[in-house]
């Protein structure tokens, strides 16, 4: 679905559409694959995104929460840049999260990143601090004119204790470098409202939500889930593209269980990936503190959830 202008709402801005998909549609929030002695593993992730690519994801989002961000250096987020590229060549976009609790250190990260070989930039609202929706903004206007990437926003004030409000990405929209949000919002009503009013691409950043954002006019996903049943989450998105939703239903549906175990049972979506991913013989290893890799238990849990889901 096009976002062209429309005579019935005056108020929306006119102005040359954007890609549609910008970064792709089905992109995975990629784990960071460490050691088992916790060092980067860049063999690990470069195999781990040919693997997703393989089978069915289109994007990839690296250094992002689910890619342990706070907890990585520097010179190890332009590695893991570097790695991927040369696993995936030219053909996917990858995206790339630089977002801290600093402007300048997200500077600084953007023009790296840009250097390294990213596509865009995903950035978050600098989190604990909670700038108002004034300093948010010149936050992430700043970051937009630091490099000659495309942006992903990342709303998902449950983390950062700020929200970035619809009228604020409206306004900063109309940056042509700002071309796309990654929504953990919660706000279907504020998502719809920044749909209606921009050519922002949206991408559902929360599993449970990705085919209702899909139905109003996302671009796609962004997702956890897909560190491990990649196809699946395609496959979804392609039952709706082919008009056919009421498989796309039952796709999302199916995937339910697993996407309650992954990201709302009580641990990190960081955490149960990876424990996943190990439990699948993928390369991942563990986390770093402060959080702690999932028990045997929980393991078996996850993987007995997942095999269920790709039985069917």
């Amino acid at each position: 679905m096009t976002h062209t202008p429309d005579s019935a709402h005056p108020s929306r801005p006119s102005r040359s559409p954007r890609p549609l998909r910008p970064f792709g549609r089905t992109l995975c929030a990629m784990v960071t694959p460490f050691t088992d002695a916790g060092a980067l593993d860049p063999d690990g992730a470069r195999r781990l995104a040919a693997q997703l690519v393989a089978d069915g994801c289109d994007g990839l989002v690296l250094n992002g929460t689910t890619g342990e961000s706070p907890t990585t250096t520097d010179a190890e987020k332009s590695e893991l840049i570097a790695a991927v590229r040369e696993a995936v060549g030219e053909r996917v976009p990858l995206v790339t999260g630089v977002g801290t609790a600093d402007t300048l250190h997200t500077v600084e990260l953007a023009r790296a990143a840009e250097k390294a070989g990213a596509d865009g930039v995903l950035v978050v609202s600098p989190y604990y601090s909670r700038p108002p929706q004034d300093a948010l903004e010149a936050h992430f206007l700043e970051v937009a004119e630091a490099t000659g990437l495309p942006m992903m926003l990342y709303d998902i004030p449950g983390r950062t204790g700020t929200r970035i409000e619809p009228e604020t990405l409206i306004r900063l929209a109309a940056h042509p470098a700002i071309v796309a949000v990654k929504d953990c919002s919660y706000d279907f009503l504020g998502v719809q409202k920044v749909l209606a009013r921009t050519e922002l691409a949206y991408y559902a950043g929360c599993d449970e939500h990705l085919l209702a954002l899909y139905a109003v006019g996302a671009a796609g996903c962004v997702s956890t889930v897909a560190n491990v049943v990649p196809g699946h989450v395609a496959a979804i998105l392609d039952a709706f593209d082919a008009g056919d939703t009421a498989r796309a239903a039952r796709l999302q549906l199916r995937a339910t269980p697993l996407t309650e175990a992954m990201t709302a049972a009580g641990l990190p979506g960081t955490v149960t990936a990876k424990a996943l991913l190990t439990a699948l013989g993928r390369p991942a290893g563990p986390v770093r503190a402060p959080l702690r890799s999932a028990d045997h238990e929980r393991a078996d849990e996850l993987l007995s959830i997942h095999e269920e889901l790709t039985a069917g």
